[in-house]
């Protein structure tokens, strides 16, 4: 054989092997096109002669030498698809001439390295970013030092104000120097952008700093979903809803709260979810009546105890958020029952409000309503207008690349999916009678505001008291799934 062809079936080898490594990871992330048509779309929000101003989150530190796994920063996750950390974005309103070429966006990443990707994971570098991502001009972060850009010559500097939470890497270019060289490059420590002085050139420079503008523009351009975030997120929810749905079948007295939690879990990851979109919630008894109870400790379950369960899968950067209560040995008490339909009708009733141009807050008053009304009849408070705090939370927010999606809060629009999750709580030692205390229930559902009415996207989870009853009585195929015994 020639070397030739030996060559030619190398080269041949070689891309069928570049192939397999890549179809063998998920295809379905949003596209380039995405980011920067949300890129173009930012910028037609922007004032004239503005630039916005966006970093990569910061990396948390865990434990000594440990960090958390590393999660971007929503909005720049949305703008860009750069999943990596230590980076920085400016958008442009206008054009900009810089020297020959004239550009509209620039974004500063993490420079190649092929020692630290050996422990920590590949990164794009300049070139990555280019070709994946679709920006023309890419900068390692170390290059903002000296990046030639005047700051001064915009009328608006539009960016997010900086918590102190950033640690210094000792690495150039890292957010710590990104952030600090940004700083420096605008002035920003001689402002106090709360309090402005009567300084004249303070007061300027205060004027043309903004943050807060950024934040509403960012949450007008989210609250709305497009078609492919669409995908995304009903991916997200149905993922949670399964989960919902394995673990009634799952489900017995004796079982731990974390042992709930894992099994949501596992079936997020079966499914190729990369994380929890936010602590996972499994309250037993008492523990239901605690809304961010994330300790999920308690060792059993007891016989005659609900179960709160308030977890979401999170697929591809979007955030499903989806509660259950079930009881734990499959048969609801009369009490919890009275309390689960009264909160089942309040759900159902204020999800008929999810409609087009109706006011967001109308379904809560609804929900809150019936609440009052069938804690009265049920002799809970004395009567519909009784101050408690049986309810005591919203019963609607948006959700998507954050479980709380940032909004505006005005009116229902086309394509928002926002939940719906009334819930009522009654703590041991509440002021009445004793057989109410330890019920906690809440239904969260994600509902899609469609031309045609509300869709419930997470409906393939039981929601009735006597769906749920019946599930319960189903086989689960983790039933036979044991353990050997530990020594103690």
């Amino acid at each position: 054989m020639n070397l030739k062809k030996i060559l030619a079936i190398s080269f041949s080898f070689f891309i069928v092997l570049i192939y397999a490594q890549n179809s063998a990871l998920p295809q379905d992330y949003l596209s380039k096109e995405f980011h920067k048509g949300r890129r173009n779309a930012l910028r037609n929000e922007m004032p004239n002669n503005s630039v916005a101003v966006f970093f990569a989150n910061a990396v948390r530190n865990r434990s000594n030498d440990v960090e958390y796994v590393f999660h971007q920063d929503p909005n720049f996750y949305y703008l860009t698809g750069y999943k990596e950390p230590h980076a920085l974005l400016l958008v442009f309103k206008e054009d900009q001439k810089v020297g020959d070429n004239t550009i509209n966006e620039v974004i500063f990443v993490q420079e190649k390295d092929e020692y630290a990707e050996m422990w920590t994971g590949k990164r794009l570098g300049i070139k990555g970013t280019q070709d994946d991502l679709g920006f023309r001009v890419v900068f390692n972060g170390s290059e903002f030092k000296s990046y030639d850009i005047d700051f001064s010559k915009f009328d608006k500097i539009l960016f997010k104000n900086f918590n102190n939470d950033v640690r210094d890497s000792k690495n150039e270019g890292d957010l710590y120097d990104l952030i600090k060289l940004f700083k420096e490059k605008i002035s920003y420590d001689l402002i106090n952008l709360n309090n402005p002085t009567s300084d004249k050139i303070e007061e300027e420079s205060a004027k043309k700093f903004d943050s807060k503008k950024l934040s509403s523009i960012m949450a007008t351009l989210r609250e709305v979903k497009t078609k492919d975030e669409l995908v995304l997120l009903k991916k997200a929810v149905e993922i949670s809803a399964v989960g919902q749905l394995e673990i009634m079948k799952a489900m017995h007295p004796e079982m731990s709260e974390t042992e709930v939690q894992g099994i949501h879990e596992f079936v997020y990851k079966k499914y190729g979810a990369e994380y929890e979109g936010y602590p996972s919630i499994v309250g037993a008894g008492g523990n239901g009546c605690i809304l961010h109870y994330i300790e999920n400790n308690k060792t059993v379950v007891g016989n005659g105890e609900l179960v709160l369960m308030d977890l979401g899968a999170e697929y591809h950067g979007y955030t499903a958020d989806v509660t259950r209560t079930i009881p734990a040995n499959g048969k609801f008490t009369k009490e919890q029952k009275l309390i689960y339909d009264l909160v089942y009708k309040a759900q159902e009733e204020g999800i008929k409000a999810y409609q087009i141009g109706t006011n967001m807050s109308k379904p809560n008053n609804i929900a809150r309503k019936i609440i009052n009304e069938g804690l009265a009849e049920l002799g809970i408070i004395n009567t519909a207008k009784s101050k408690h705090l049986f309810f005591p939370h919203g019963s609607s927010h948006h959700i998507g690349l954050d479980v709380h999606d940032p909004g505006n809060f005005k009116k229902f629009e086309e394509n928002m999916v926002v939940t719906m999750e009334p819930g009522i709580y009654i703590p041991y030692g509440s002021n009445c009678d004793e057989k109410w205390w330890g019920i906690g229930i809440r239904i969260e559902d994600d509902i899609l505001i469609t031309k045609n009415g509300p869709i419930n996207l997470s409906a393939m989870a039981p929601r009735t008291s006597e769906e749920i009853e019946e599930v319960m009585k189903l086989p689960s195929v983790l039933t036979n799934f044991n353990l050997p015994k530990l020594n103690d």
